[in-house]
């Protein structure tokens, strides 16, 4: 009897202990964001938002959830205490993905269709800056550090340094063919850029903007042009990177360090972007062809489920349990 109480209130410590994260889903061609739960791994619930949401992104205060509705061509701002729409931004038109600074306000964002990167004020809905940059801008990023905000451009095959101090384009670092995502390391020294039909990662230092190194890829029985590199998810601890591999239908394990890759974890159809959980046990990425996301277990990295959501899932995003409403 004793064995089974004990077992009993081990079982009730793990449940409550699990972290009840949500992961924010937008879902291109129905319009709406779904939204699951990581403890049961569910879809809880779905809403509308404007026409073809892509980019999505948490507030830096996790009361907002901020939409880039390219066919809208405006950014949207969701309450996500009631999952209702509050502002509109003046984003230009085509957004499709953004970053927001670390003051919370300048939002960047990529016009694909104008060949400019739109700064806008989240608090006060008002422009900032528009800033030239090559064409078809696509992937943005900003340094956590807040002095730069990068912006790749898929035709000029560059990435686009932007002075946030001055809003003025500054440096131009030649990548790899069709550029789409951008991330930057946890200290800001290295800035990963993803490029498609490249079928490379390049890695560019900070300091110099230059190419210091390109990660190729290659999967058994996978033809090479069906590598195309786009979402990146790089850990705090600078020890393990992870490449969503389109229509390839993988995501890479990169070491940060050696910037080897030392494994492929079966996804979804065309996968698109991914997130970690806060503590980055877990990765969510989201296949847009097949309308999933598939789970993947960041220590062994295998794919340990899949989650039916709406159709063509792109955008991801994931709300900290501690700031879930009530």
């Amino acid at each position: 009897m004793k064995t089974l109480v004990a077992g009993f209130f081990l079982t009730l410590m793990a449940v409550s202990s699990a972290l009840a994260d949500w992961v924010y889903v937008s879902n291109e061609k129905d319009n709406t964001i779904s939204v699951i739960d990581t403890v049961t791994d569910e879809v809880i619930k779905t809403f509308p938002v404007g026409l073809r949401p892509r980019a999505i992104a948490l507030t830096r205060d996790f009361r907002h959830l901020i939409v880039a509705a390219s066919d809208s061509d405006t950014v949207e701002v969701v309450d996500i205490a009631n999952d209702t729409v509050v502002a509109s931004l003046p984003s230009g038109d085509d957004p499709e993905q953004f970053a927001l600074h670390p003051n919370d306000r300048w939002l960047y964002i990529a016009n694909e269709d104008d060949a400019l990167a739109t700064v806008v004020d989240i608090k006060t809905r008002e422009v900032v800056a528009e800033i030239d940059v090559g064409v078809e801008p696509e992937g943005v990023a900003v340094s956590h550090d807040g002095k730069w905000a990068i912006v790749t451009s898929e035709t000029t095959n560059m990435a686009h340094w932007i002075d946030t101090g001055s809003q003025s384009l500054v440096a131009n670092t030649l990548v790899g063919q069709r550029p789409r995502d951008a991330e930057f390391t946890e200290d800001d020294g290295k800035l990963w850029v993803s490029s498609e039909i490249g079928g490379t990662v390049s890695i560019i230092d900070t300091a110099s903007k230059q190419v210091t190194r390109q990660i190729t890829f290659e999967i058994n029985g996978i033809p090479v042009d069906r590598i195309q590199p786009v979402g990146i998810a790089l850990t705090r601890d600078g020890k393990s990177a992870f490449v969503a591999l389109g229509p390839a239908n993988h995501v890479a394990i990169i070491d940060q360090q050696t910037l080897e890759v030392k494994d492929y974890a079966l996804t979804g159809r065309r996968v698109w972007h991914l997130s970690l959980t806060p503590d980055e046990s877990r990765l969510y990425t989201t296949n847009g062809i097949s309308g999933d996301v598939t789970v993947i277990d960041t220590h062994s990295g295998k794919p340990v489920r899949s989650i039916k959501v709406g159709r063509f899932p792109w955008g991801i995003a994931i709300l900290p349990e501690a700031h879930i409403p009530e």
